[in-house]
């Protein structure tokens, strides 16, 4: 069993220095984790590149909901991973399915083309394919280089046997994340039970806004009128935490 890689999910500028402060090994650099996470602003990803001293990986999702895109968000997400290839980041992260909840090999493979030398990564997408071994395959045969999972249920506690039958049917091919709720009185028994290569969490906390005004006649986005004036971060202590227990886990 080697050390396991540890990727922090982030959102936007202040939660990649938090995360890599806490001693993450990389981050998946997302807008509105609300909507589990879009791709994020240029501007967010070139001053990503500029603070980051460990390796970002830049989720392209230009919108919530589904994985069955029109062909015009498509060609968007085409011309974004062409972008943050062009901008140098260290990889990138898209999944793309058909109706019928597989893996749609034509488009992961387009862009996995564009993504020319970047690793890819397939998000949790792969959670809501009919058939995990299936998607498996397909994934290794549009070249992904590792996929994300919570072993298609809420929570990687949940979903350890289909992660355990992922990491079997990947054979060495890709590479198996597991994500789900993954804290400190339950990342060690994960990484043990599951086999996974690397593990992926958020350690979010939400804090008041710093607003002392506060319209209490609107709302923006039609979300409820308290959560204008919360903020979701990333919170180091819990980073650290979650690091520390992996680590243990994997020292015993």
């Amino acid at each position: 069993m080697t050390r396991p890689l540890i990727e922090i999910c982030v959102e936007g500028i202040d939660g990649l220095v938090a995360a890599q402060e806490a001693g993450g090994d990389r981050v998946e650099l997302c807008a509105s984790l609300l909507e589990g996470g879009l791709t994020p602003s240029l501007g967010v990803i070139r001053q990503a590149l500029a603070l980051a001293t460990i390796p970002v990986h830049v989720i392209v999702r230009p919108r919530g909901g589904d994985f069955l895109y029109s062909p015009l968000e498509f060609e968007t997400m085409r011309d974004d991973v062409r972008a943050c290839r062009d901008l140098g980041v260290a990889g990138v992260v898209f999944g793309c399915l058909t109706a019928d909840g597989r893996i749609d090999t034509a488009r992961m493979q387009a862009l996995v083309a564009d993504a020319g030398t970047l690793a890819v990564t397939c998000h949790r997408a792969f959670d809501m394919t009919r058939d995990p071994e299936e998607a498996i395959e397909a994934l290794v045969e549009s070249g992904v280089h590792r996929v994300l999972t919570s072993g298609q249920r809420d929570t990687a506690l949940e979903g350890l046997d289909i992660l355990r039958r992922s990491v079997a049917a990947a054979r060495g091919r890709i590479r198996i994340m597991a994500c789900g709720g993954l804290e400190p009185g339950n990342v060690a028994r994960v990484l043990a039970e599951s086999g996974a290569d690397e593990l992926h969490f958020a350690a979010l906390r939400t804090v008041p806004s710093a607003m002392a005004f506060r319209n209490p006649h609107v709302g923006m986005g039609g979300t409820a009128i308290e959560r204008e004036f919360e903020l979701t971060l990333t919170d180091p202590a819990a980073v650290r935490a979650t690091i520390a227990a992996a680590r243990a886990g994997y020292s015993a």
